[in-house]
């Protein structure tokens, strides 16, 4: 019942010879339904208000509806992944994505849509839980750290190509068309993950599960501070992602005037930056702990965070200093969210699914209170998402140098 930190047979033999693709690439894809839905349908956003009737708090909504869903979600699957395995609650989870793309699809009302997306959520957010439980069962700390960025390669795809397909769908056949791309996505992944993806739960990890209840299980993982450290700077962090992806067609295609056709490709150029920021990250922990990543990249994170902040307070808020500054704070995320993710799991592997659902659903909390925040100082200029994010940086600073991070990292 104690928190312990457990060196299973999986972690004996964590270093693969081989980078395991077939593996990253399934995982990767089931975590990026969530991303997918966030992304591809954003230059719908004024077309749907148009079609439905809906002013752009109806339809901004509809965003923080999907963060929202995404943050409950993970509450259900991680305890339930660690007592009965991590298939069945991946295959409900897309089984759930399908049915409510399905449902957006045929929305007839701005308020049926928001339903649809909630739903939707709550059947995205189990690729990503879960997928990130079956890593810790069979890799060591610094390796779960690697794979962990590996998958960025491959999720990260949904945020550079989403936008460009949404657009492209949206031109072609209305915003509608959208949401059945993502239901024949969520078939394709569904099958995949039917035919190729096998069970990696322990029986210690069986056994601990069936000695608590999932409440139980929240409460011990909370009890450890290092845990509770990891998993605040990692939702913090975070915070900055989600609230860039609520301001952005605002700032873009308002306040700077960026067209519909030009704004998937500024999304997606972020999108690489974030990419990048994961593989560099990768290679890094060859030769450093990522704990020792970690202590450097939040306090740059930070650095960048301030000046980006200081800049639009002072009037320097034209799009040549403000988007290369918002590149570079987006990559520093790449060396940041892996590594809180690896460091919370291995405070007690037991727990992986328990853990990576805290660490899901505070994050999208996170998230979605920060991108409502944003929503409300919205001015017309990028001043409310500057401040936002840099408050959110600080506190992530704060919580992984006071909490998580060991004396000398």
């Amino acid at each position: 019942m104690g928190m312990a930190v457990v060196t299973s047979a999986n972690e004996s033999s964590a270093q693969p010879s081989q980078t395991p693709w077939g593996l990253v690439v399934l995982l990767g894809s089931l975590t990026a339904m969530g991303p997918l839905a966030i992304d591809m349908y954003l230059s719908s956003l004024p077309a749907i208000g148009r079609s439905l009737h809906a002013d752009p708090g109806e339809t901004q909504a509809t965003v923080s509806a999907f963060l929202a869903g995404m943050a409950v979600g993970q509450v259900i699957y991680g305890p339930w992944s660690d007592r009965i395995g991590r298939r069945l609650p991946i295959l409900a989870g897309v089984a759930i994505f399908i049915v409510a793309s399905a449902g957006c699809a045929l929305a007839a009302s701005a308020g049926q849509l928001l339903a649809g997306r909630f739903i939707q959520a709550l059947g995205a957010c189990a690729g990503g839980v879960v997928s990130r439980a079956v890593v810790r069962d069979r890799f060591d700390h610094t390796e779960t750290a690697r794979v962990l960025s590996l998958m960025m390669l491959i999720m990260g795809l949904a945020p550079i190509l989403a936008p460009l397909l949404g657009a492209a769908l949206l031109a072609f056949g209305g915003w509608r068309l959208n949401f059945w791309f993502m239901t024949a996505f969520g078939v394709a992944i569904g099958v995949a993950a039917i035919l190729r993806l096998r069970e990696s739960r322990s029986e210690a990890t069986a056994t601990q599960a069936r000695q608590e209840n999932a409440f139980q299980s929240y409460v011990a993982v909370l009890r450890a501070r290092r845990l509770v450290g990891y998993a605040l700077a990692g939702a913090l962090n975070g915070a900055t992602l989600f609230t860039y992806l609520s301001s952005s067609p605002g700032l873009l295609m308002g306040t700077y005037g960026v067209s519909v056709a030009l704004f998937p490709w500024l999304f997606g150029l972020n999108a690489v930056g974030i990419i990048g920021g994961n593989q560099v990250n990768r290679f890094v922990l060859r030769r450093r702990t990522p704990d020792q990543v970690l202590a450097r990249s939040s306090l740059v994170a930070l650095a960048i965070g301030a000046v980006m902040a200081l800049a639009v307070f002072v009037g320097l808020d034209g799009p040549w200093i403000v988007l290369p500054l918002l590149f570079l704070l987006l990559s520093s995320y790449g060396f940041i969210q892996g590594n809180t993710m690896a460091g919370a799991l291995s405070v007690d592997p037991l727990r992986a699914g328990a853990i990576s659902a805290l660490m899901g659903m505070m994050s999208f909390g996170a998230g979605a209170l920060a991108s409502m925040l944003a929503g409300v100082l919205h001015d017309g200029t990028p001043r409310p998402m500057a401040a936002v994010m840099f408050i959110a940086l600080a506190g992530s600073a704060a919580c992984l140098h006071g909490l998580a991070l060991p004396k000398k990292a």
